[in-house]
């Protein structure tokens, strides 16, 4: 058990998936590890989240109690219920904001922690045009800031914070907590030089489509180019039939959800991987990518990956769909700024950690500890 200058409080998690959820991404891996520290430093840690098949309603991970309640929707309705009766003898809990609060603010003025990875603008209105999409942003912009607007904040990276004081939070009180990494070797593969690889959930904002106009672009003057697909989600058969559409169905393999140990094999073995997301709140993939040697591509306006990505040192940082084919092009033939850039991410990524990363949030729970009810 690690020491802990805070001493031994109970902590609860409100959060819409666990790891083991099929949709589950990096929100849920930096939850989970952020509670797994906490609770190898004494303390005792639930996390809350939605049923899905398969899963148990209760179990402990890592010295974690995962307990699951409700579905998609109703795990909020269930999570405020407990937080307005049993919750109520927790000394800290924990809202993590993914779009939608779970309004435990309604159910305690003191002993809350706000969890925002980062603002969701863009995918409201991709994944739900319309009327849905107006009314999740302005829940996510407007109606959250104003119940939270004295809750202590923790987020992930200096841009979502920069938006998080955008929407009206108050910046004294928003915590910066990079996302750690797990200490992993890198894998015993060798790169291809001209394989690329997207690291992702399979939803539509991770825009991964873009991946393969970049390999349609380069095939003919890379004709090996090839392209690893490693997660899942529900968007799968729609870029399945994007890649056909693309013509480079022969070229992309869609591996699927696999283990870290292949997941990291994959990364080593690509040249370069590519996040063209929308938005991300600091880019857990990157950091995964980097511990491996390979640089990563990402779009600028996405945020968070300005500070995951180095530019021109762990990787680079583009503007447009035609500079995302152009800096692949350049990273795929210089074999020397290649190489260069995987000596430098992997240095890089062993700067983060989750210890690192528990003790930040373990520093705020420590501050409104004492507030609990």
């Amino acid at each position: 058990m690690s020491s802990s200058p805070l001493p031994a409080c109970s902590i609860v998690f409100l959060t819409w998936r666990d790891q083991q959820h099929p949709d589950g991404g990096g929100s849920e891996v930096y939850v989970e590890s952020v509670a797994r520290e906490l609770a190898a430093r004494g303390h005792h840690v639930q996390v809350r989240c939605a049923r899905h098949p398969g899963s148990a309603a209760r179990e402990v991970v890592d010295g974690v109690e995962i307990v699951r309640r409700g579905g998609r929707l109703t795990v909020y309705v269930r999570s405020l219920g407990w937080a307005l009766t049993a919750g109520r003898r927790t000394d800290v809990v924990v809202d993590v904001i993914n779009g939608l609060p779970f309004m435990a603010r309604l159910a305690r003025r003191r002993g809350l922690v706000a969890l925002v990875h980062h603002v969701h603008r863009e995918q409201w209105h991709i994944i739900y045009p319309g009327w849905r999409g107006r009314l999740g942003w302005w829940i996510e912009s407007r109606l959250t800031p104003a119940v939270y607007r004295d809750v202590v904040h923790v987020t992930v990276s200096d841009s979502s914070r920069r938006d998080l004081v955008a929407l009206g939070v108050d910046p004294s009180l928003i915590h910066v907590a990079h996302n750690g990494l797990d200490p992993r070797p890198a894998a015993p593969a060798s790169p291809s030089p001209h394989r690329i690889s997207v690291l992702a959930r399979l939803v539509p904002h991770k825009q991964i489509d873009h991946a393969f106009h970049v390999v349609r672009e380069l095939q003919d003057d890379v004709p090996d180019i090839a392209l690893d697909v490693i997660g899942d989600g529900w968007w799968r058969d729609e870029l399945v039939e994007a890649a056909r559409s693309a013509g480079v169905e022969g070229r992309v393999v869609f591996h699927g959800r696999v283990s870290a140990e292949r997941r990291d094999e994959l990364l080593a073995s690509s040249a370069v991987m590519l996040l063209p997301s929308v938005k991300e709140g600091w880019g857990l993939a990157v950091m995964e990518a980097a511990a491996q040697g390979t640089p990563s591509i990402a779009y600028r306006s996405a945020g968070g990956v300005t500070e995951s990505v180095v530019h021109h040192e762990t990787g680079l940082l583009v503007d447009s769909l035609d500079d995302l084919v152009e800096a692949t092009a350049m990273l795929l033939a210089d074999d020397a700024g290649r190489q260069r850039m995987s000596a430098c991410a992997r240095r890089r990524a062993q700067q983060f950690t989750w210890p690192a990363t528990a003790s930040v949030v373990e520093q705020v729970i420590s501050l409104v500890r004492d507030q609990s009810p």
